[in-house]
């Protein structure tokens, strides 16, 4: 029989384990020195979350998000452990946009298409003595000014947390060599010509876009292909980087899609090296993930992209290489990726 103990006890076990589930554990200075000295003797990010029993995102957003990427400083755990200590205290002060003046800026700044991050980082440079952080903006957006939410890079209408996928059948590429073998160093974005690359697609046509993006620089090169094969996606990543020096042309990271199959005969073309992201983990190439996104602002996949010309992609593309980026110290994958090239 059913009792009322027996019940409060199982709606007790559900609450504890609804708790659990959504319990996150930070990372300890313990573990960002395991990080620091795995990097340090070569493991792979795969080799180092597996010691820590931590899923492979949280180190590579550990390390992307406190490597001195623009000083070519290697991930340190003391310095990671510094910069996480202030986003906490800086994340308990976090207050939604008051001042007018900040508001306006705001409101200006992302109906130029700039991101949060990007206003917030040029704030205090275009009007000294004002500052803000691009979660107390994305905070006033989200609860004060929804109508802004459209100017936002991916206009959602919550912000959304990253998902698991799971269980879904992955097609096979032939001869792939899987990220964890390329060169932890390449993670650090220290050295240039380490390339992503990927193809994104509308519901109306089956012309495409395919998208390659610099991993030091940003620096972004898009072509449209009429169809999603792998004789087009072959075509455009050599086009794109063909003219480029051959130091500007080393490693290009693919996902899993048959449209990269002919990966071995672009290499023997550029004299590259391929390797593939492991089946649904986006964030292993998070640099074109994130410039597909900005695409998409222009090109949403309900456009009929059949219709888009090589020229309006271009223009597209000038926007995206010429927009300041924090990572960058406010410099444009532009301005970076010509002084790579000398």
């Amino acid at each position: 029989m059913f009792t009322t103990t027996t019940k409060c006890r199982s709606i007790a076990m559900d609450r504890n384990s609804t708790e659990k589930q959504k319990k996150y554990i930070h990372l300890s200075f313990a573990e960002r020195e395991e990080i620091s000295v795995g990097l340090s003797s070569g493991k792979s990010v795969l080799d180092i979350a597996r010691k820590l029993n931590r899923d492979e995102s949280t180190i590579y957003r550990e390390i992307n998000r406190n490597n001195a990427q623009i000083n070519d400083v290697p991930y340190r755990a003391n310095r990671a452990q510094i910069r996480a200590d202030k986003r906490k205290k800086e994340s308990h002060n976090r207050q939604r946009l008051s001042n007018p003046v900040i508001q306006k800026y705001v409101v200006k700044k992302l109906k130029e298409e700039w991101t949060p991050e990007i206003i917030a980082g040029k704030l205090p440079l275009d009007k000294p003595g004002f500052k803000t952080n691009h979660e107390s903006i994305y905070l006033w957006i989200y609860k004060d000014r929804r109508d802004l939410i459209q100017c936002l890079p991916r206009a959602h209408r919550n912000r959304q947390k990253r998902s698991s996928i799971k269980n879904k059948r992955c097609i096979r590429v032939p001869d792939r060599t899987m990220i964890e073998h390329r060169d932890p160093q390449i993670q650090t974005r220290n050295e240039a010509g380490h390339w992503e690359t990927d193809t994104a697609v509308s519901r109306q046509s089956k012309a495409a876009i395919t998208a390659t993006v610099e991993r030091k620089s940003r620096y972004l090169i898009a072509k449209k292909i009429k169809g999603k094969t792998a004789i087009a996606m072959h075509d455009a990543v050599v086009n794109s980087l063909k003219k480029l020096p051959e130091k500007l042309r080393k490693t290009i990271t693919y996902d899993n899609g048959t449209e990269n199959a002919n990966h071995k005969l672009t290499d023997k073309v550029l004299k590259t090296k391929a390797y593939f992201c492991n089946p649904y983990h986006s964030w292993e190439k998070g640099s074109i993930e994130n410039r597909i996104g900005m695409i998409r602002r222009y090109f949403p996949k309900k456009k009929d992209w059949s219709l888009i010309t090589q020229k309006q992609l271009d223009k597209v593309v000038k926007k995206i290489n010429t927009r300041p980026m924090k990572c960058l110290g406010f410099k444009t994958p532009e301005e970076v990726f010509v002084a790579l090239r000398h």
